[in-house]
């Protein structure tokens, strides 16, 4: 697993953050089919959808967060753990729980390749989390 503290991996969170929320975020939003998970701002009260990687598992949505408790969707749901997750086009209301007891790099090889590889890649203090979904 990679560090999660130190000036390089605070260097790979911001370069990445920035990427994520104003190139890779706005076009991932508009794919019909790619899933998103929306949580409610914490600051704003507003929806705040964002592009990601993880598996459905009968009722339960599996994903790893690649910054943890830094990442923004993760403070929202700190704040509010009522989502939605949209999977291959249909919206799904759930209950997220953070899980820090397991072991995320052992859930990444469970969730699907190619974004699990660029969570590796950039994550600096992977974190996994699961949703409840109730429809």
């Amino acid at each position: 697993m990679s560090d999660s503290t130190g000036p390089r991996s605070d260097l790979r969170f911001r370069a990445t953050t920035a990427f994520q929320r104003y190139v890779a975020n706005p076009l991932m939003r508009r794919l019909p089919f790619h899933t998103l998970l929306e949580t409610t701002g914490r600051v704003s009260g507003e929806p705040r959808r964002t592009p990601l990687g993880g598996r459905r598992i009968g009722d339960t949505f599996w994903l790893v967060s690649e910054f943890g408790e830094r990442s923004q969707y993760v403070r929202n749901i700190k704040a509010d753990p009522r989502v939605r997750v949209r999977i291959g086009g249909r919206w799904h209301h759930g209950t997220a729980h953070l899980l820090p007891d397991d072991d995320p790099v052992a859930r990444l090889r469970s969730l699907p390749r190619a974004n699990s590889a660029a969570v590796r890649a950039l994550g600096t203090g992977l974190l996994t989390i699961r949703v409840d979904l109730t429809d």
